[in-house]
């Protein structure tokens, strides 16, 4: 492809802060320094392979969203004019530009706060065992992808290492506290809420998305990315049809694709197909000019 993926940033006069799957968070000491890479990960592996343009759309579409949902709750970012930046910053702005924010530094609240519209993904396989997710009960009968009576809260641990583990909302209260758990539910849900009802409007599903809080300031306030299609489960509007699988505009196709392999899904992962990569950049590009009515153009 004519974009080559950007895989690592290694600015090595800034002190990391953290090296997640996606994104390198570097300290600038009473702020961070986010920068969404190309990686991509599936079923907690990060693959060889990156898809050009991909951290654009997850920093572009945070920002349209963070727009959005700023009656909510506050979130933590500042600016991603890389004029903004501090001076140290400024060589690297041909990196930086478009992929990049700056943000305050948060304490982060250790729980994915998964709110969920639908029954797909881990839901739909609890849901077969129990007829419940994270402890709640729904109504027998449900197939997979069915729209649920209500969005549900349905929280999981956040491990640095291996798979998240879905929680009950008793387990985050024991971690957190009642009043804390009650206003990342109540909060959660009411994003989940206002995004869905737009991204419906614009010809999207929102199935399933997570949530990240942090404490700053002694208040809860919103963090990391939200509602991109890493995050989130997309489906396009037209020819839903519950019963099975739908066809996303997110990494789900990747997933999908290495379904068919014989690969144990541990660490090293395999590199992906050219034609997998172009659609699945395809894809992301697909979602935000749908969600934002605009094509994703960075200016470098």
């Amino acid at each position: 492809m004519a974009d080559r993926p950007l895989l690592t940033t290694g600015f090595t006069d800034i002190e990391l802060f953290r090296r997640g799957k996606v994104r390198d968070v570097y300290d600038l000491k009473d702020r961070l320094l986010v920068v969404s890479t190309d990686r991509i990960s599936c079923f907690d592996v990060v693959l060889p392979t990156g898809i050009p343009r991909k951290g654009e759309v997850l920093t572009q579409l945070s920002l349209f969203w963070f727009d959005l949902t700023g009656d909510i709750i506050t979130n933590h970012f500042i600016s991603a004019d890389i004029a903004e930046y501090p001076k140290a910053l400024q060589k690297y702005a041909d990196i930086l530009k478009g992929r990049s924010m700056l943000v305050k530094k948060a304490k982060t609240v250790p729980v994915e706060c998964v709110v969920r519209g639908y029954l797909s993904g881990s839901g739909w396989k609890e849901y077969q065992k129990s007829r419940s997710i994270c402890g709640i009960k729904l109504p027998a009968g449900l197939r997979e992808s069915d729209k649920l009576p209500e969005p549900i809260f349905t929280p999981s641990t956040k491990e640095d290492v291996g798979h998240d583990i879905n929680v009950s909302q008793e387990y985050v209260e024991k971690q957190l506290g009642r009043d804390v758990t009650a206003r990342l539910r109540e909060t959660s849900i009411a994003l989940y809420n206002k995004a869905s009802r737009y991204a419906e409007s614009k010809g999207i599903i929102i199935a399933d998305t997570k949530f990240e809080f942090g404490a700053y300031e002694d208040t809860i306030i919103l963090i990391d990315e939200i509602l991109t299609p890493d995050s989130s489960r997309f489906w396009p509007k037209d020819g839903y049809k519950p019963g099975g699988s739908q066809p996303s505009f997110d990494k789900q196709f990747v997933r999908d694709y290495l379904e068919t392999l014989t690969w144990d899904k541990t660490p090293p992962g395999p590199e992906l197909p050219d034609d997998i990569v172009r659609k699945t950049s395809q894809k992301y590009l697909q979602a935000f000019k749908m969600i934002t009515g605009k094509e994703l153009r960075i200016e470098k």
